[in-house]
């Protein structure tokens, strides 16, 4: 089976960490059964990080109309079936679809709903399959009434953190309590200034509290600036190697105000970091409140000051939320994930 993914974003977030994932763990899972094309922009991250990949070629396309015809029959052969993981690829699919009859399905990654204009309906109705990442996106589409709607939730990255640079790191805040929160730094997904209020709250009341900041974005610069005053936060920038920081951290903080599913908290769980976020979007789906992590209402910089204060107090809860969410994370391996798209694809393409 040949199979076309297409991702046009321009930068490198978590859906883009998850098609890189599903398509190395597609050459471990199925390697004599399975080629794989991707169509992405040309200066992509993923080109790079997907080289030595086996039986995988590269579709250069910048934009929705590029690429169609010069994805023909390769050494690999024909595109037996085309998945979009971007909304850009999504109109790309639908094109494809369009052009040269082969068959698509569609990897819905954000809790918002479908625009109602005509292009966007057809692209989701002529859809194989739709696939949502959390119950709550789940609920979206169907509500759009596009065609039945298949769960396959994203997967931990398997990140592998050094231990000498994990303690590099603590060394650089010694005797502090590292409340850490990685993403992208656009406020109004992902509520970085909530977090912010927070730290401004416990400056005092608990100065050993160091709030680390990891990820870069639209809003990083202005960030910095309005918390350029509170002396417990720290701006790490992005950083490759992510892992050896996450590793690092006595908690992980999530306050987005709106999220499809959240991976980082997979790896943050696979790393053994208790987590706090909020009740938005799929998060429900992998923090069960007091029992794999600790949920607050979107937008509350009060309950989130609040619950970093109890994770602080309280060793015990740390250590039994961590531990419950590491034992829960099978259904969330790759390997489960990656089974569940190679029924999906045989389902479609037989």
């Amino acid at each position: 089976m040949h199979i076309t993914h297409v991702n046009l974003a321009r930068g490198f977030r978590g859906g883009e960490r998850q098609t890189e994932l599903l398509i190395k763990t597609l050459a471990e899972h199925a390697p004599n059964d399975i080629a794989q094309t991707l169509v992405c922009r040309r200066d992509s991250p993923m080109r790079q990080h997907l080289q030595g990949v086996a039986r995988l070629n590269f579709q250069a396309a910048n934009h929705q109309l590029a690429g169609h015809f010069d994805l023909g029959g390769t050494s690999l052969g024909k595109t037996q079936l085309v998945h979009a993981h971007d909304a850009k690829g999504v109109h790309w699919a639908y094109l494809h679809y369009r052009l040269k009859g082969t068959p698509y399905l569609i990897t819905r990654r954000v809790d918002s709903p479908v625009k109602r204009k005509w292009f966007n309906q057809q692209c989701y109705s002529q859809a194989s399959a739709r696939v949502a990442l959390s119950h709550d996106i789940k609920r979206l589409l169907e509500d759009n009434q596009c065609g039945d709607v298949t769960l396959i939730p994203s997967a931990y990255a398997r990140l592998t953190p050094s231990p000498e640079a994990t303690k590099s790191f603590r060394n650089d805040f010694a005797d502090k309590f590292l409340v850490g929160h990685a993403g992208a730094m656009v406020d109004r997904h992902k509520g970085q200034r909530v977090l912010l209020q927070a730290a401004q709250k416990l400056e005092h009341q608990a100065p050993d509290i160091q709030f680390i900041f990891l990820g870069d974005g639209e809003d990083a610069e202005t960030l910095k600036a309005e918390s350029s005053s509170l002396s417990n936060v720290s701006w790490l920038g992005f950083k490759s190697n992510i892992a050896d920081y996450l590793a690092g951290l006595d908690v992980f903080a999530f306050p987005s105000r709106n999220e499809g599913l959240g991976s980082v908290l997979l790896d943050v769980m696979q790393l053994g970091v208790p987590v706090i976020a909020t009740k938005v979007g799929g998060i429900p789906d992998i923090v069960k409140h007091e029992q794999t992590g600790l949920l607050i209402p979107a937008g509350d910089a009060d309950a989130l000051a609040n619950g970093i204060m109890r994770l602080r107090q309280d060793t015990a809860l740390r250590q039994r939320l961590a531990q419950e969410a590491t034992e829960r994370l099978n259904h969330y391996s790759p390997q489960s994930m990656t089974a569940a798209y190679w029924h999906l694809y045989q389902t479609i393409v037989s």
